[in-house]
């Protein structure tokens, strides 16, 4: 396993504002329930009250425009200053009568956090108690409170880990797959077809790719509709070698190698020309294959691509909020294209943004965004900073999640070379379409043209 990243005093400089005004972060529960949403067979459950979930459900519901499977502990006044642990029982008990899943994965919210429910020996006295609750039931502390939506994510793919791997003899070929948050079920897909192509077995945990990839399925189900199966996630100890993506996954990756021997790879980021030949490089010495042709083909590709474009990213101004994964992922390309991060917000510190402080990344909100973004040739944040960007007269990409008012945000693919071509073309097309000419009739300095001249003038 690679070294850890070494700490700084602080990737990001700290937020100074007493309260949030415009929200850029999510909160930890939501990160470890879609955590939870990648294993086959799931019903995610929030140990709080029917508000916290139903506020999650609605998320979910308006990014991914799916069903999603998500239950609550129905906690009240009463039950949380008392103990929660009979309202566990009564969700468990009631989630195994109607639903069968074959997984369930607990997070707790600011709400149990606070009493201090000893949650872990909860569970052991209701499985004692109740044998046919044979299913696996793994428990997160996510207090919403602190950290932030890949926090949440992270702790929850470690847990499972830490509960479901099996040691076992090494398979020859297998490789494990832990993706940060912000890769999507597109990328996913796309990443399992360039693994599958080495000749090698890719095992992902979580597999959003099977679940909320956007398909129409046959039968009704109350949990999830894919992923990875329990059985799966036991037979990643036996993998080769495992790929995470994002410094996020660095504890998932060490508890993996603590427990079952699998060394492991960190990659930062999977969008540029870079960051795609590490994965191809890596994928080749593993297999011990050359990197197919079509996969050489696409390279190409996207270098042409970037030959294309470069005239219209060089120089252009920046604006980015997002989790930390993902800022480094677009930021790092965006400055790779010759562009000027002139503004960077994120919801949580990370090792991984150390590289762009000198670029003033802080800890923040929207308005924090909007503050700095004044000026610049693209705002890019999720949905809720379109006002933002509608204040400041200025192009906005959708990137993170949510994203409720523009279709397909789950298909979205910016890994790999050709992932990186469609980025590439996407945002080169918005600088391209707020180009201003210079005409004798076109104000350079404004989007409004002037009265023509008529006969009576």
């Amino acid at each position: 396993m690679t070294a850890p990243v070494p700490l700084c005093d602080r990737a990001t400089a700290p937020a100074t504002k007493a309260c949030t005004v415009n929200p850029l972060k999510m909160s930890q529960p939501l990160g470890a329930a879609l955590a939870f949403l990648g294993i086959a067979g799931s019903m995610p459950v929030f140990h709080g009250s029917q508000g916290c979930t139903a506020f999650g459900l609605v998320l979910f519901v308006r990014h991914f425009r799916e069903s999603i499977p998500l239950q609550t502990t129905a906690m009240n006044e009463v039950t949380t200053i008392l103990g929660g642990g009979e309202n566990i029982e009564k969700a468990l008990l009631n989630i195994h009568k109607r639903a069968q899943p074959a997984f369930i994965g607990i997070a707790s919210t600011g709400l149990t956090e606070t009493k201090g429910d000893d949650v872990a020996g909860d569970l052991r006295r209701i499985k004692a108690g109740h044998p046919e609750l044979g299913m696996p039931i793994v428990y997160v502390s996510t207090p919403d409170y602190e950290g932030a939506f890949q926090d949440g994510w992270a702790k929850a793919v470690t847990a499972i880990v830490d509960s479901l791997v099996v040691p076992d003899a090494t398979v020859k070929g297998q490789v494990a797959i832990l993706p940060g948050c912000h890769v999507t079920p597109g990328d996913i897909a796309a990443l399992r077809d360039i693994v599958t192509d080495f000749g090698l077995s890719p095992i992902f945990l979580p597999d959003l790719s099977g679940s909320l990839d956007g398909h129409v399925p046959g039968d009704f189900s109350p949990t999830s509709l894919g992923g990875a199966t329990v059985g799966e996630i036991a037979r990643i100890g036996a993998s080769e070698m495992a790929l995470a993506i994002g410094e996020q996954m660095r504890p998932a990756a060490r508890a993996l190698a603590e427990k079952a021997g699998v060394p492991a790879r960190i990659f930062k980021s999977l969008t540029g020309l870079g960051p795609a030949d590490d994965l191809f490089a890596s994928l080749s010495a593993l297999s011990g294959r050359p990197v197919p042709d079509k996969y050489r083909r696409e390279r190409s590709q996207l270098v042409d691509a970037m030959l294309d474009a470069h005239f219209f990213f060089g120089g252009k101004r920046v604006a980015i909020g997002a989790e930390p994964d993902l800022l480094w992922a677009v930021g790092a390309w965006c400055k790779d294209m010759g562009c000027e991060l002139a503004a960077a917000v994120t919801t949580t510190d990370s090792p991984v943004l150390a590289p762009l402080a000198a670029d003033g990344v802080r800890l923040g909100d929207l308005e924090d965004l909007e503050a700095q973004a004044g000026g610049c040739d693209l705002l890019i944040t999720h949905s809720h900073g379109r006002q933002a960007a509608q204040r400041l007269g200025i192009p906005f990409l959708r990137m993170g999640l949510p994203i409720f008012d523009r279709l397909g945000a789950a298909a979205r693919v910016i890994v790999g070379y050709r992932g990186t071509r469609d980025l590439v073309f996407e945002v080169g097309n918005i600088f391209l379409a707020n180009t201003h000419e210079l005409r004798p009739d076109h104000d350079p300095l404004s989007d409004h043209h002037p009265p023509s001249f008529t006969a009576e003038a």
